[in-house]
C-alpha cells in the first residue's frame, strides 16, 4: 500500500506540467552493478564490500534519509524499485519528466581508476534499469570528477546518449571548482552541450565550516548552502565562464535565497578588486544571471508568503532559472502542490518554476 501526503489547497496549484530535477535512484544491493563491471573491478568491489563513502558521520533524520513511506514493499532500499517509484511518484504526482540524481559516491573515490570503474558501471545501469524501461527518467551522467582526463572520457564515451541532460558533480569536492584541475570536464560538457548539475553532499575531505566540524546534522544539512556559495565564487573569480562562455552549471539542493545576497557581496568586491583578477571581465552578478540554475528544494520559506516574491525579485533572473525538484524519496520531500508559498505570484512564473524553465535548459 501507498502512503502519500495529503495535498493542500494551494491557490498555486495551477500548472499544468510537473517536471522534477531531483530524483535520487538507489541500489537494491551492493551486487546490483556486478553486471557492469568487469572481472576485476567486480572482485575488487567484492572484497572491499562495498564502494561508497558519504563522508558524513551524522545519524541522518531517517533510515537511508528517507521518507518513513518510501520503503518498498520488497523491503528494498528506498528510491531502488521502479515500480514502487512509479507509483509513488511519478504517476501520484502526474510527473512529466523526472531527473535521477545517483548519489552513489562513485565520484568520491580516492582510488580514481576504480572511480572510473564505477561511474561507468552506473551510468550503464542508470541506461539499462531505468532510462530504457521508463521514459518518463532523464538521468545526470556520473564521473569520477577528482580526475578531469577520467572524466572527460565517460563523458565522451556517453555524452550523446539523449537520456542524460547532464553531468553530475557534488558541491564537496577536494578543491575549489574554478581550480584549472576540473577545466577539461567543462570542456568536455561544452562538447557534448551538456549542463555540469552540482548537487548537496560530498566529502571533500575537510570539514563543511571554515572553523571546523559541527557538532549535529541540522548544522550540516542547513549549512551546505555556505559551501554552494564558495563554488560560485570560485567558478566566477577562476575565469570559469570566460574560458568556456556556454557552459551551464545547476545548483541541486542547495538553496537559492542566498543568491541575491552573495552577487550583491561580490559586485562589491570586484569593483574594488578587479585588477587582481583582469580574467574577469563583467560584474559577477551578470555571470550568475547568465551561467546558474537552482532548485526549489530545499526551500526557503519566509514567515510571511509574500516576502517569496521578493527573494525572486532580489535578483531578477531567478524567476527563469528556478527550477522545481521534489528530492524524493529523501525525508525532506516536497510535494508539486505544496512546495511554492500559498501567495500569488507574478503572472507565468509558478510554470516557469514547475516545469517551463527545466525544459528549455534540458530541451525536453
Amino acid at each position: 500500500m501507498v502512503v502519500t501526503l495529503p495535498r493542500s489547497e494551494d491557490i498555486n496549484w495551477t500548472a499544468r506540467a510537473v517536471i522534477d530535477g531531483d530524483i535520487h535512484p538507489a541500489l537494491a544491493s551492493p551486487k546490483s552493478l556486478d553486471p557492469y563491471l568487469s572481472q576485476h573491478w567486480r572482485a575488487h568491489r567484492q572484497q572491499l564490500s562495498g564502494f561508497s563513502y558519504s563522508g558524513a558521520t551524522y545519524p541522518r533524520a531517517n533510515p537511508n534519509a528517507a521518507r518513513v513511506d518510501s520503503w518498498p514493499p520488497n523491503g528494498q532500499p528506498p528510491g531502488s524499485d521502479l515500480n514502487f517509484m512509479r507509483e509513488q511518484l511519478l504517476d501520484e504526482w502526474d510527473i512529466e519528466v523526472g531527473v535521477l540524481q545517483p548519489l552513489l559516491g562513485a565520484g568520491a573515490q580516492r582510488n580514481l581508476e576504480y572511480g572510473a570503474a564505477m561511474s561507468h558501471a552506473i551510468n550503464d545501469w542508470l541506461l539499462a534499469e531505468w532510462l530504457e524501461p521508463e521514459p518518463r527518467l532523464r538521468a545526470s551522467l556520473v564521473i569520477p570528477y577528482e580526475d578531469a582526463d577520467l572524466s572527460a572520457a565517460e563523458i565522451d564515451r556517453v555524452g550523446d546518449q539523449p537520456g542524460f541532460v547532464q553531468i553530475m558533480l557534488v558541491i564537496r569536492t577536494s578543491e575549489p571548482l574554478g581550480r584549472r584541475k576540473y577545466w577539461k570536464i567543462y570542456e568536455a560538457a561544452v562538447r557534448h552541450d551538456l549542463p555540469i548539475g552540482i548537487h548537496f553532499g560530498g566529502a571533500g575531505g575537510g570539514p563543511i565550516t571554515g572553523t571546523g566540524w559541527p557538532s549535529f546534522y541540522i548544522e550540516d544539512h542547513a549549512g551546505m548552502s555556505t559551501v554552494f556559495q564558495s563554488q560560485v565564487v570560485s567558478l566566477i573569480c577562476e575565469g570559469v565562464f570566460e574560458q568556456f562562455p556556454t557552459l551551464k552549471v545547476i545548483l541541486v539542493e542547495g538553496g537559492f535565497a542566498w543568491l541575491g545576497p552573495l552577487a550583491w557581496r561580490l559586485d562589491a568586491a570586484w569593483r574594488k578588486l578587479r585588477s587582481e583578477v583582469p580574467h574577469v571581465k563583467r560584474l559577477p552578478s551578470e555571470y550568475i544571471g547568465e551561467h546558474f540554475w537552482l532548485t526549489t528544494q530545499p526551500m526557503e520559506e519566509p514567515d510571511r508568503p509574500e516576502y517569496f516574491v521578493q527573494m525572486l525579485e532580489h535578483f531578477p533572473p531567478l524567476a527563469d532559472r528556478l527550477m522545481f525538484a521534489t528530492d524524493y524519496p529523501h525525508w525532506d520531500f516536497d510535494a508539486p502542490d505544496s512546495a511554492l508559498p500559498r501567495v500569488r505570484l507574478p503572472q507565468g512564473t509558478h510554470q516557469k518554476i514547475m516545469a517551463e524553465n527545466a525544459r528549455a535548459l534540458y530541451r525536453l
